[in-house]
């Protein structure tokens, strides 16, 4: 199985590859949602599922304040 062009954690034992329902979608000019769908698409099969989630959960998170703030993106710096 090719690493770049058909990932393991995507691929392996299904009928659609998560990039061409992106592309099919048109989810492709967002890129909050089409990282959401991405980290939901590979829960548990690349990293852990609850680490898997939380990034999908970061990404709803920004489209969201984006929709709510008319695009206009102010956020604050994470606690490290």
């Amino acid at each position: 199985m090719d690493s770049i062009n058909t990932p393991k954690h995507y691929i392996e034992g299904r009928k659609y590859q998560p990039l061409d329902i992106l592309e099919d979608w048109d989810l492709v000019k967002n890129h909050y949602l089409a990282c959401a769908f991405k980290y939901i698409a590979r829960c548990g099969r690349k990293d852990d599922a609850l680490t898997d989630l939380k990034k999908a959960v970061f990404y709803l998170e920004r489209e969201i304040h984006r929709r709510e703030n008319k695009n206009v993106l102010h956020f604050k710096k994470r606690d490290t």
